[in-house]
């Protein structure tokens, strides 16, 4: 990753040496391994033979033990300065050295560092080899080569024995960045892993500085969430971005800009998972560090604004995401950032269809579609919210014409902009249910599902899009092509957000829904019982989607002829419902008349009927957030555009 190989190559040559050795062979790394040189002074190679080119010439004084043996009665006589082939030797390996060390460009570099080969032994290489890497690593320009020089370097400072040296978590911490820009994710955990090991290890045995270790353990743990968003693995990474923060708690000062940006970047990744509660902490302490350090009309604070808008409407608190929005883009304009500004606009129209404000939308975004250019991303994004709002209008053919227009834009940009156009069909989409055009809407998107499949740091989102073709064609009767995408969809989200992610609790119980469909009651059974254990887990076990869960449960046992069980899921939906108060009565009601019948169905059942084995119960989750948003909705979309 270019930003750590620029800190991390600005460290190794911040500070002069303390003593002359050649350039860390193995000789070095093996009688300092437990007393690693310190992170911010390891020696320059510019300097560790510099000492040795003082004494060039050799000039008499009276009084000293000489063995030339040319004095003429005490009188000084100054020889001719005689230099040995060692001599030249070392100072020609110090030139070459130096000219290595003021190489300003990475061209300058390379050519020294061929200078290099010719006078120096591979095992003395180690350092330089790792300088180069992380140079070239810096300009991102040949990854390939980075990651040569990456491994010739291990196996120089590697030496084998189980002491964990510094240098190698550096060099496993550099081929960890360069895999990653290469997309071999695989390989880059692997070394990047291994690197966070040795550090820890360092840490535990003291042999290291602590504020040597945390540079580097935080450009370690930063390149593992690079790696983990882009595997999909988004609830992994999110662990290690929280261990970044606390890096920075510790060593930066708490007003820090950098600080500031550490905490909206956790709160963005909290966003990506629809997880708006853990996010909004993390957004106001950003908010509130970038106001006290850089004034209300930073732009920081602008940025910090905009994402806050982002989680209240997630958070369907959507007079203080307006409310935000409105701060946010008087700080933009006044800063002239034209394209920020004319995106917080169109969210701003969003959050007004939200509240209602249908009109007041459409107003805003015909001032947006006139600043827009013709074939712009932008004027895409217009005419999907102006269709939003004309559909809640049920001015369908208008929002039709808008549909059209947008998708037309938006054909033209699937190559230079996969991502954010497969956002925009997905929320075209949406809209397209909205409508009744379910059709339209399950062909845009496997269009989407098409482009995503090639992304695969955005297996997230088609996760998610598989889980909404699934649903649709369960709609519309397809049950069987429906099941395939759900499966697919459970697995690619779970290995995104987590095994308790409410949205895969809907994509199970879609699943159930449908192996009901094709009287497999056993099979719906499971699938409910994973939806039941999912929901309670993240929403509580009296929240109304956990409740259907239960009568989802019954309903399965029901088809079985295990009424019993049928009878006790019911009555836990009933007295779930009971908790909500005056405003469940229907539902109760409703929940109350079911059991009923159940009972009559079970009088009724033929006494020589042999019950379906029962599945097991499933465990009841602690209390978890109370979103209602589903995985699948047109927010996620809103989300990305932050």
């Amino acid at each position: 990753m270019k930003r750590a190989s620029i800190l991390l190559l600005s460290h190794l040559t911040r500070q002069k040496p303390k003593t002359s050795t050649p350039l860390l062979s193995r000789n070095y790394l093996s009688s300092n391994t437990t007393n690693t040189p310190s992170y911010y002074s390891l020696h320059s190679p510019t300097n560790n033979l510099k000492s040795c080119t003082k004494t060039n010439g050799l000039i008499i004084k009276p009084h000293q033990s000489q063995s030339n043996p040319s004095r003429n009665s005490g009188t000084l006589i100054e020889t001719t300065p005689q230099i040995s082939s060692r001599q030249k030797k070392i100072k020609e390996r110090s030139q070459i050295e130096e000219a290595f060390e003021s190489a300003a460009t990475v061209e300058g570099m390379l050519e020294a560092f061929k200078d290099m080969e010719a006078c120096f032994d591979e095992r003395e290489l180690g350092l330089a080899l790792l300088k180069v890497g992380l140079k070239l690593d810096q300009q991102g320009e040949d990854p390939e080569k980075a990651l040569t020089f990456a491994t010739r370097a291990l196996k120089v400072l590697d030496i084998g024995d189980d002491k964990p040296s510094f240098l190698v978590a550096m060099t496993l911490q550099l081929m960890g960045s360069v895999s990653y820009s290469l997309k071999r994710f695989n390989d880059s955990l692997g070394y990047l892993n291994k690197a966070k090991r040795i550090l820890g290890r360092l840490e535990e045995e003291g042999t290291t500085n602590v504020e040597d270790i945390r540079p580097v353990l935080h450009a370690v743990l930063l390149e593992l969430s690079n790696v983990k968003t882009a595997m999909g693995r988004r609830e992994e990474a999110i662990d290690n971005l929280k261990k970044c923060l606390e890096i920075k708690e510790m060593t930066m000062d708490k007003g820090s800009k950098e600080l500031g940006v550490a905490n909206r970047e956790l709160a963005e990744a909290y966003v990506a998972v629809l997880n708006f509660n853990e996010a909004l902490p993390f957004g106001l302490k950003a908010l509130d560090i970038h106001k006290s350090g850089l004034g209300d009309y930073s732009v920081e604070v602008a940025y910090d604004r905009k994402l806050l808008g982002v989680i209240y409407s997630g958070l369907e608190e959507h007079d203080k995401a307006l409310e935000q929005n409105v701060l946010s883009q008087k700080v933009l304009k006044s800063w002239g950032l034209r394209s920020e500004l004319l995106h917080a606009e169109i969210d701003a129209a969003n959050m007004q269809i939200a509240l209602g404000k249908y009109d007041e939308a459409i107003n805003t975004l015909k001032g947006v579609v006139q600043q827009t250019e013709k074939d712009g991303g932008t004027r895409a994004l217009v005419f999907i919210s102006m269709a939003k709002a004309l559909c809640h209008l049920e001015k369908i053919a208008d929002a039709k014409r808008c549909l059209e227009i947008a998708c037309g834009i938006l054909d033209k940009k699937e190559t230079a902009s996969p991502v954010e156009v497969a956002e925009a069909y997905s929320e075209i989409a949406m809209l397209y249910e909205n409508m009744n055009e379910f059709e339209t809407a399950i062909s845009l998107l496997k269009r989407t599902q098409s482009m995503l499949e090639k992304l695969p740091q955005e297996q997230h989102s088609e996760g998610s899009v598989s889980a909404r073709i699934g649903w649709l064609l369960l709609l519309t009767g397809k049950v069987t092509q429906a099941i395939p995408y759900l499966e697919s969809a459970a697995e690619m989200l779970k290995e995104s957000f987590g095994s308790k992610h409410f949205g895969i609790g809907y994509v199970y119980n879609n699943l159930g829904a449908a192996y009901l469909e094709l009287d497999r009651p056993q099979s719906a059974a499971q699938m409910f019982a994973v939806a039941k254990d999912i929901m309670d887990a993240a929403l509580g076990p009296h929240h109304a989607d956990s409740i259907e869960a239960y009568q989802n449960l019954s309903k399965a046992y029901s088809a079985m002829g295990s009424y019993t069980l049928a009878i006790e899921f019911q009555q836990r939906a009933i007295d779930a419902w009971e908790s909500h108060g005056p405003s469940a009565h229907d539902m109760l009601m409703e929940a109350r008349r079911i059991r009923e019948q159940l009972k009559t169905k079970a009088r009724d059942a033929s006494t020589n009927q042999l019950p379906t084995k029962a599945l097991p119960l499933p465990h009841s989750g602690p209390s978890g957030r109370n979103e209602e948003t589903y995985i699948m909705t047109s927010l996620s979309a809103k989300i990305k555009q932050a």
